[in-house]
């Protein structure tokens, strides 16, 4: 059976703990992260911290973006 998209993110917060919009894109081409980990929040009840990222872009320009941290669930 097909993965769906929010599968596919959560298997890899699981994995890795964390996971950036350029990883989504790159690793599964799923563009709309954001909309996802709003899902895994608000519907699914997961949690996370965001952090900032800064990194420069192929034109020497600062860019910042998120990077989602999935906390860690009780049992």
């Amino acid at each position: 059976m097909k993965m769906t998209q929010k599968e596919r993110i959560l298997r890899h917060l699981v994995d890795y703990g964390h996971i950036t919009s350029w990883e989504s894109f790159v690793e599964y081409g799923i563009t709309r992260l954001s909309a996802i980990i709003y899902n895994l929040k608000h519907i699914d009840g997961y949690e996370f911290e965001e952090e900032w990222q800064t990194r420069t872009n192929r034109y020497g320009e600062k860019t910042s973006f998120k990077k989602y941290i999935l906390k860690t669930r009780e049992a």
